[in-house]
């Protein structure tokens, strides 16, 4: 399994990127940027390009609904190309009606954007001609050059619903929500209580897939209390990772409590040698 963690929102935004240059030194796989209550996280992927060198930047996540299919396919191929192949384009649906009155999108068209994108997001990159026809735009004989470094750019859904399951079994990559019930029920996403539901909904995404199965990735929290001290309890945190992998978790994300800088290196060249090189 590969190693992620989520970059916070410090108001730092500098100051946090040479966390992360410091994280991928100690060993650090992957870092996801979220896109929320603060900025935008297109600007923050391209200033981590810059600064990194063989980190995953994975946006975690963008919702679909922020920009047209057409300007996304234009976003990701751009952050692919200045990363050198390094960006994964995490996707949601979004649930927070606030979010879409402010962009002035139709709460309701949401999935129906959702599969929009998903379809032309390949034409784009493929670097052909390409029409489209989408709820809010038309592209008639659209030629998107330079292709990005990887075709296609891997494309991850993030949510626990059913829907989110089934694109997922299309692309490249499933983000699955370890969040409290309650949370659950604000986002209108199924709760996943424990690895063995994991595993039933891992197994299904795999089998929706069908010989493309062995292709995907699946990223997940670590659920167990105590990680954050990872040279302690060393065999509890082995079997459970060890049950993740079994599960099919191919990137685990670990979170981290609010700490110095150099608190959070040491914790993540603790884990890589104890956990990740083991």
């Amino acid at each position: 399994m590969k190693l992620s963690m989520n970059i916070n929102y410090s108001g730092d935004f500098h100051a946090d990127v040479q966390k992360v240059v410091d994280l991928e030194k100690a060993g650090l796989d992957v870092v996801w940027v979220p896109e929320a209550y603060s900025f935008d996280a297109v600007s923050q992927m391209g200033y981590l390009a810059a600064k990194t060198d063989t980190i995953e930047i994975g946006s975690g996540i963008l919702n679909v609904f922020s920009r047209t299919a057409t300007c996304m396919a234009q976003t990701a191929a751009g952050l692919d190309f200045v990363s050198n192949g390094r960006f994964i384009l995490g996707l949601g649906a979004g649930y927070h009606k606030t979010e879409f009155f402010a962009l002035g999108v139709d709460f309701d068209e949401r999935n129906a954007l959702f599969d929009e994108a998903l379809e032309l997001l390949p034409k784009a990159w493929s670097g052909e001609p390409f029409d489209a026809d989408g709820i809010h735009f038309t592209a008639k004989g659209v030629i998107q050059r330079p292709r990005p470094a990887q075709v296609p750019i891997p494309i991850w859904i993030g949510g626990n619903s059913k829907l989110s399951r089934r694109r997922a079994a299309t692309v490249q990559g499933w983000m699955p929500m370890g969040i409290p019930e309650e949370v659950a029920r604000t986002t209108r996403s199924p709760h996943i209580s424990g690895l063995e539901q994991l595993a039933d909904m891992i197994a299904e995404v795999k089998d929706l897939a069908g010989d493309r199965a062995g292709e995907l990735d699946f990223c997940m929290s670590y659920m167990e209390e105590g990680i954050h001290t990872p040279t302690e309890d060393v065999d509890r945190h082995f079997a459970e990772l060890g049950k993740m992998e079994a599960a099919g978790v191919t990137y685990v994300n670990i979170g981290h409590p609010p700490t110095t800088p150099q608190q959070m290196l040491d914790f993540i060249a603790a884990f890589g040698e104890t956990y990740i090189t083991n």
